[in-house]
């Protein structure tokens, strides 16, 4: 993301507090209030939600919707920290607009003297992060296709194959999608995707609730070991920090995003809440056996619940596009340099494909998708999305006298909210591990 820089004179000689970044934003078509929410919602509600029932299996029901609350409630202050954050930033530099990776680089960079030789290492880091991230979700899907793929077919062909060749089945299709480079091709698939998940959810509650749910023999509280497994499967639904500022960038009125009601208000509570619902009415459904997606729970022997669990793959492969856009749009930008101009065309093609291969491989070690979803959101969603935000607010308001207020306070709560965020890194990170070495040990 390339910085809308604003001189001193064109400021009219204003000081940092005078300076109203959102006066000096130019933006193209940007996004109406209305238009914001439903962004943010497509930025959070994806096929996570369909790991809600398996969550509340290992949280059990009471603690599961205590803990899913409490999770919603920390994300959405976590994001409120990063676009406030981001927002100071831009008023401090006097700059209309900064990206993650940029609001990074800009509080270390005029934070406390220690920090600022780090700035730049800041920058990297975020922009790696959302690498990470992003290229592992696609290990996600393209594990959730093939055990889609691997429960359907099998059982209607009556053969037993692994997982592992339908990983290898799946990967094919991809090779031609993921070397989409126009995100104009892409956007209608990822609106189609958007309706497949409405139709495939509405379905999976109709076989929920068509019939009267007992709750006599479920759980109502986690054992402590598989708390990590609850915490990092609820964090990788919720998470969507990487959409968070692009979409405040692009608001019309960007002080309605945080604003009370605001965006952040209204999309993460009609989330926590949904994901509640889903989650608590799933389990009691399931019970012991809810899978990690739940729509692998649905009857195999009707046709409607086939097609249903078809639908929600489908989906996910039209999704598929998206999702590898965005990490290849910022690994493009930092390599493409080493490449002659006449030959990006090739380099592009190869490293598509190379890192498809790399991310089939992984699936291919991994074949399971429960651990894999509680590793990627222990590791991933908890330190972009929980650590980051708290972080970054620290260390700007680090040498500003006063800024944590009466007491300290807000020091003390983000040392708090920084150790429920280590907690899910460091033990459920352990744990998923754990989880998948006790399966292919």
């Amino acid at each position: 993301m390339e910085l809308q820089k604003t001189d001193t004179e064109s400021n009219g000689g204003l000081s940092d507090e005078e300076y109203e970044p959102f006066r000096h934003r130019r933006v193209k078509k940007p996004n109406s209030t209305n238009g914001t929410i439903i962004h943010m919602l497509k930025g959070s509600l994806g096929t996570g939600i369909l790991a809600m029932p398996s969550a509340f299996r290992n949280g059990g029901l009471v603690f599961g919707v205590i803990g899913t609350t409490l999770v919603g409630l920390i994300y959405a202050h976590c994001v409120y920290l990063l676009v406030s954050t981001s927002q100071k930033s831009c008023k401090r530099t006097r700059v209309p607009v900064l990206g993650f990776s940029e609001t990074a680089q800009s509080v270390f960079r005029h934070g406390p003297a220690p920090t600022q030789r780090f700035a730049n290492a800041a920058k990297a880091y975020i922009d790696y992060s959302l690498l990470i991230v992003s290229f592992f979700s696609v290990c996600v899907y393209l594990l959730f296709i093939a055990t889609t793929l691997r429960d359907v077919i099998n059982n209607e062909l009556g053969i037993d194959w692994d997982t592992r060749i339908y990983i290898l089945l799946t990967a094919v299709p991809l090779i031609f999608v993921t070397q989409v480079r126009d995100l104009r091709y892409l956007v209608p698939f990822s609106a189609l995707a958007n309706t497949l998940i409405l139709v495939t959810f509405g379905i999976t509650l109709y076989y929920i609730f068509r019939e009267p749910i007992d709750l006599s023999n479920r759980e109502l509280f986690p054992e402590i070991t598989a708390l990590p497994s609850f915490f990092g499967t609820v964090v990788y639904a919720v998470e969507g920090i990487g959409v968070v500022l692009p979409v405040e960038n692009k608001m019309k009125h960007p002080q309605h995003f945080l604003a009370c009601p605001g965006v952040v208000s209204i999309v993460l509570s009609f989330i926590t809440v949904l994901y509640n619902v889903t989650g608590f009415f799933g389990y009691a459904r399931y019970g012991p056996g809810t899978r990690a997606s739940v729509t692998l729970n649905l009857p195999s022997e009707e046709k409607l619940a086939v097609s249903t669990q078809l639908l929600a793959a489908l989906a996910i492969l039209f999704t598929l596009g998206i999702y590898y856009y965005v990490p290849m749009d910022i690994l493009w930008r930092k390599v493409k340099h080493y490449f002659p101009v006449e030959r990006h065309n090739i380099a592009q093609i190869g490293i598509r494909f190379g890192i498809l291969v790399a991310m089939t491989g992984l699936a291919l070690g991994v074949p399971e998708l429960e651990p894999f979803i509680g590793l990627v959101g222990s590791i991933c969603s908890a330190t972009l999305g929980l650590l980051t935000p708290i972080v970054l607010d620290t260390v700007f308001r680090w040498s500003t006298p006063g800024a944590f207020g009466v007491f300290r306070w807000r020091m003390v709560k983000n040392v708090i909210l920084m150790a429920f965020g280590l907690f899910i890194l460091v033990v459920g990170t352990y744990f998923s591990i754990k989880d998948i070495v006790e399966i292919y040990g």
